[in-house]
Parts: C-alpha cells; structure tokens; sequence
C-alpha cells in the first residue's frame, strides 16, 4: 500500500523541517509527502525545495486558499493507497506510519484510522500525555462527532477510495477534519489506535485552531446548521448518483 501525506504550508519555517524530518523517517521508497504552500511570506517554500528527497512533492498556490482548499488541493495530488493528513507545526512519533498500515492490511472494512496524540507547546515541551484524556474519548459516530468533533485531523489516515466521499470539501464547513470524520461514520468505518502517535503542537499561529464548544452560541448554532445542510446534499447527491 502507497502511502501519501498531505500537508497544507503557510509561514510554516520554525517547526517545517522537524516535522518533515520526523515523516519521512517513517516512509518508504515510493511513498509520497505532498506540500502544498498557500502563498507563505516566510522562508517555507525555499525551505521544501532544498529538502534534497524525491518523496518530497512541493506545489505551491497561485493565490491564498485558505487551509482547507489548500489540503484538498493536497489531496487531489495524491496517488497513494492510504493517504494521512499532516499540520505543519506536529512532530509524529515514532510508529505511527506503521500502527496504520497494519490497520488497513488485517481489516479490509476500516476505511480511516485514527490515534490518540500527545499535546505540546511551542518550545516542544509535553503538555498533555493525551488529547483526548483532556477533551473526552474519542468517539467514530457521525452524530457524536456533529454534536462534537473527535476527529483530530492530525491523527487521521484513510484509505484513498474515501476520497470520492469527502471532495469537494464545503467552503463553509467548520474545518475538514470533522467534514471527513462524520462522512466515513456515514459511509466507512473507524479504527481507533488508543496509542499518542503525534505530538501536536498548540500555539499562537495554528493555521487550524480548536475552537471550543463553549465559543458562543451563535457561532456553535450556525458551524452546525452549514455542517448539516453540507451532509444532507452529499448524501441526496451520493444517493442519486447510485441509481
């Protein structure tokens, strides 16, 4: 099984090469690590093109997308048969790559993996041991994670056939990780690997950052009332397309 990582880039250079480092340590020869750069400013990407590593696929954006454009950007691109989301900022740990595709090779119904991650501030530092011993446990249905997502996209692989479920990605859905969690709870299944395989870095500057359930109601009401309608559109569009 081809591996692709996706990983959206902007203004990435403190914290870009140690994950890239820390990714293809863990690939093999015709694995593939997409980046796509979405206009940075900084160095990043002079930093990817002197990655001398031919796994290493750099395409940058004629303009600013935004970080969910730029991952399906990413994901499109992609010709592995299991394709992992990457952030920028994380460190993975070792085993993670592995954990998976062993996954996928003894459970032909799992469509998606998902790990638990150990959480780190900017300086590297471990704040918490586990992400979800702090935000509750994961959970892989597609009503739990609407009501409140589980789905840490940084922990999250897939087999690529899911592809056909999740794009185009809504412009107005809250953020891609729970758009794919509840789809393949829909339409695939979860296998939930309770080991910290990431380490995910919280800062300032996170291009996708956790904005808590008690963010305001007006703001939880509509996230959910667009995931919702985003849902019930590709469903009724999957459904006419099987007749």
């Amino acid at each position: 099984m081809k591996v692709s990582v996706c990983m959206a880039v902007y203004n990435g250079t403190q914290y870009l090469r140690g994950q890239i480092d820390s990714i293809l340590s863990q690939l093999r020869a015709g694995d593939e690590l997409i980046a796509v750069d979405d206009c940075s400013q900084d160095r990043s990407v002079e930093l990817l093109q002197e990655i001398a590593d031919p796994r290493v696929l750099v395409h940058r954006n004629p303009a600013n997308m935004g970080v969910m454009k730029t991952f399906e950007k990413a994901l499109r691109l992609a010709s592995g048969d299991i394709i992992f989301l990457s952030d920028q900022d994380d460190v993975w740990l070792p085993g993670k790559v592995s954990a998976a595709l062993e996954v996928y090779a003894s459970r032909p119904d799992v469509t998606m993996v998902a790990t638990d991650a150990t959480v780190i501030d900017e300086k590297g530092q471990v704040t918490a041991t586990s992400f979800f011993a702090q935000h509750g446990r994961f959970a892989s249905g597609p009503l739990r994670n609407f009501l409140r997502n589980k789905c840490l996209g940084c922990t999250l692989s897939f087999r690529r056939r899911m592809l056909e479920v999740f794009l185009p990605i809504p412009p107005d859905v809250p953020m891609h990780d729970i758009w794919f969690g509840i789809l393949n709870g829909i339409y695939g299944r979860t296998h939930f690997v309770d080991k910290s395989l990431v380490a995910y870095r919280r800062h300032e500057r996170n291009l996708s950052p956790r904005v808590p359930f008690s963010a305001g109601l007006t703001k939880v009401v509509l996230w959910r009332y667009r995931l919702a309608k985003n849902i019930a559109c590709r469903m009724m569009s999957r459904a006419r397309k099987s007749r």
